[in-house]
């Protein structure tokens, strides 16, 4: 049996409605199409809920979202994962001149 590929889903902007206003202990909510999302991956890949915020937090988040039981782990260290899925994301493809004008030009969806 081939060993399950793991994505790195970040939480805040992608999971929940986060807008930039950061408050501590106060997670957004869930954003409109999170969960769907979330079961259809989850057929075929290994998550795990990559976050900056308090791990018990998120953990908490995601049970009364009750999405927690789709997640492997939360965590805010990158671990070896195939994909990681974040809003504030760039892929590099090799090319540094592109990177340079990609970070430059560079803006959150949510702004």
């Amino acid at each position: 049996m081939q060993k399950r590929k793991t994505i790195m889903i970040d939480l805040d902007g992608v999971l929940n409605m986060y807008d930039g206003k950061y408050v501590e202990n106060k997670l957004p909510e869930m954003r409109l199409g999170a969960r769907e999302f979330v079961q259809k991956i989850y057929k075929d890949y290994d998550l795990v809920l990559f976050t900056t915020r308090n791990n018990l937090e998120a953990t908490k988040w995601l049970i009364d979202n009750k999405m927690d039981k789709y997640f492997k782990d939360v965590s805010s260290v990158k671990i070896p994962a195939y994909i990681y899925l974040d809003d504030r994301a760039i892929g590099f493809d090799g090319n540094y001149e592109k990177a340079i004008a990609e970070i430059e030009k560079f803006q959150v969806y949510w702004k």
